[in-house]
């Protein structure tokens, strides 16, 4: 095994892994699928212990589902990206004031109607808005999350019985 100092790191300081743990990884999810224990399954691929199988598991699974949500991520900015075109047709296009199915003309020239224009910008900026919140570009909200004692003790034995396994 190799020491933590000599494992490559990405340009955010964080590990990569090497193909041979990604596929140990993959091997640990596959027989926690089976039923297996961690312990067991930590055993069976040379880890010290149960929470060793436990983290490769999470790794395994927090990829699949990044993979997942990058992929719906990317078709909902595609359909976003269409939405915004023709949003942007609408702005750009002279729009004229129409009255009992007829052009309302002042001075010999069609009257303006500014109500499509503005529609169109409200609509742009709710694409936008949605936009942002899908690439997570606006200041996160501050939450506050309390937990009962009871809560925290049943939370610290669950802890404790991971560590052993």
């Amino acid at each position: 095994m190799t020491s933590s100092q000599d494992r490559p790191r990405g340009g955010d300081g964080q590990f990569v892994r090497s193909l041979s743990t990604a596929e140990r990884d993959a091997r640990a999810a596959e027989l926690r699928s089976k039923g297996w224990t961690y312990r067991r399954i930590a055993a069976e691929l040379g880890w010290k212990q149960g929470a060793d199988a436990y983290n490769a598991v999470q790794r395994v699974l927090k990829e699949t589902v990044r993979e997942a949500g990058e992929e719906v991520r990317s078709l909902e900015l595609e359909r976003l990206d269409r939405l915004e075109a023709a949003a942007n047709e609408v702005l750009e296009r002279e729009h004229v004031t129409v009255s009992n199915g007829r052009v309302v003309v002042l001075h010999e020239t069609p009257l303006p109607d500014d109500g499509p224009v503005l529609a169109a910008i409200d609509r742009l900026l709710k694409i936008q808005e949605r936009r942002a919140r899908l690439l997570g570009l606006d200041a996160p909200t501050k939450q506050a999350i309390s937990i009962t004692p009871e809560r925290a003790a049943a939370l610290e034995a669950l802890v404790e019985e991971l560590g052993e396994q």
